[in-house]
């Protein structure tokens, strides 16, 4: 073996890695790996518990990042600042496209699979999550009764109550265009935000304006980027839908929903509805 290939096979040896630390290792002191790495404790003997616990706790941190480019978005639109907005929703669609991904581990779950663990977890189900809670208030799905469910922990229904009241994300895109000149009703602009927003013809026609103008202009990029998040999250909605299909069927869900029909209900809701009505009339 000559000097060359010896030097590539050996390590590099760096003293500034192999030096111990004083207590945790300044990463784990940053990212709290330790933790993180603490909190996957199966109920069972399946195999496939790890799976699904590590599965659901990746998701909850990437709806902890989404929420954030949202609310990062929707101060940056209520300032009519419309490049931070841009660039924390394009952050969200890059969070949203590993989100999706997340599915992979527990896609292909056969129901004996599912069923050697399933029981672990009681009446514990992913709708009861408080962070997608605000996803979802944040996306203008308000719902009142949803709210009421975590009344028993004071600080998650404060917190959870402050996304109910405020605007949604969208609520803040249209006061953003109204205010560029675009004219969006009234009706709209000053509705109860704490009830689930609905498809309005007059934001269609904002939207139809916007769509049969330039097509480079920077409203129809804010368009076409909130298309990519709706699409995004309405693929997430359903690959819940498969997962939940072949992994149980129409079983009734764990907390006492109906499971599956449920959630079909739920991905069938469109986000930002004139977005998709007003590709008909370009």
């Amino acid at each position: 073996m000559n000097d060359r290939s010896t030097a590539l096979a050996d390590p590099i040896a760096d003293d500034a890695l192999t030096r111990p630390f004083t207590g945790a290792s300044p990463y784990d002191s940053y990212v709290h790996a330790s933790v993180l790495n603490s909190m996957q404790q199966p109920l069972t003997d399946a195999p496939d518990e790890m799976g699904f616990l590590v599965t659901t706790q990746v998701m909850e941190l990437w709806f902890t990042l989404i929420v954030h480019e949202w609310r990062t978005a929707r101060v940056a639109f209520a300032k009519d600042d419309l490049p931070a907005a841009m660039d924390a929703l394009i952050r969200s669609r890059r969070a949203l496209t590993a989100l999706n991904g997340s599915w992979a581990p527990i896609a292909a779950l056969t129901p004996a699979q599912f069923n050697g663990f399933r029981a672990a977890f009681g009446k514990a189900s992913g709708f009861q999550s408080a962070i997608y809670r605000h996803l979802e208030f944040l996306l203008g799905d308000k719902s009142a009764g949803l709210l009421r469910s975590h009344r028993g922990d004071p600080a998650v229904h404060e917190a959870l109550s402050e996304t109910y009241r405020e605007p949604s994300l969208y609520d803040e895109v249209l006061g953003f265009l109204h205010r560029q000149g675009l004219h969006v009703p009234m009706r709209v602009r000053e509705r109860d935000v704490t009830q689930p927003y609905a498809s309005d013809p007059g934001v269609v026609d904002v939207w139809r304006e916007i769509y049969a103008g330039p097509q480079h202009h920077p409203h129809l990029a804010l368009g076409e980027l909130l298309t990519d998040i709706a699409e995004l999250v309405t693929r997430w909605r359903f690959e819940h839908v498969l997962v939940v299909r072949r992994a149980m069927g129409s079983k009734p869900g764990s907390a006492g929903s109906s499971g599956l029909a449920w959630l079909e209900q739920r991905a069938a809701r469109p986000v930002f509805p004139e977005l998709w009505e007003v590709r008909g009339d370009v």
